[in-house]
């Protein structure tokens, strides 16, 4: 038997919800999503718990043509608020986005280096570096426009509209926003 073989029986047949999801390359709540669409068969335990048979998984792959890797343009979407990132990160994956999240700028910061994003989703009220200030870094380090940002807030007020456009923001909604209002104006910015 050589080592290529009992790696092979080492690796499980069957996968939870967290080894599944980093299989595929996707967050663990797109994988639910996506089981309880139909889209990749699920087991359930006795207990209640999801199951994903790795073969499944592959075929899953092969048919999507993913490759364990998102097709869609990347977006980051940068945000400290865990439940909004989870929100908007749903509905721009819903729509074909490859989508990363960071939790604040210096993440955010982190992220666009290791893999620039054609798209950055950016929230302006973060704590220790806002988002006004993470704008204006992307910009002085790749320069202005190279990379389009969506401004969001929690409040929709014509200064945080002027001052999206007079920092060089491609957009700007308002964080109690229509989620509609927010993938619309994702899509004019980046098309799919």
């Amino acid at each position: 038997m050589n080592y290529r073989d009992d790696a092979a029986r080492r690796e499980p047949e069957w996968l939870t919800l967290g080894q599944a999801a980093r299989f595929l390359g996707v967050a663990q709540s797109t994988i639910r999503k996506w089981s309880d669409h139909g889209r990749v068969p699920t087991f359930y335990t006795p207990g209640g718990h999801r199951r994903y048979r790795r073969g499944d998984l592959e075929a899953f792959l092969a048919r999507s043509g993913r490759g364990g890797q998102q097709t869609g343009p990347p977006v980051l979407l940068v945000d400290d608020d865990e439940r909004m990132r989870e929100l908007v990160r749903l509905e721009l994956e819903r729509e074909g986005y490859d989508v990363q999240e960071a939790a604040s700028a210096d993440e955010g910061l982190a992220a666009i280096e290791a893999r620039k994003p054609e798209l950055v989703v950016l929230d302006v009220m973060m704590p220790h570096v806002d988002g006004w200030e993470m704008l204006r870094r992307i910009q002085e380090r790749y320069g202005a426009g190279a990379i389009p940002v969506l401004m969001f807030s929690g409040q929709v007020d014509e200064e945080g509209v002027r001052q999206a456009a007079s920092s060089g923001a491609s957009g700007f909604v308002g964080k109690g926003f229509d989620l509609d209002d927010l993938v619309g104006q994702a899509k004019a910015i980046l098309p799919l």
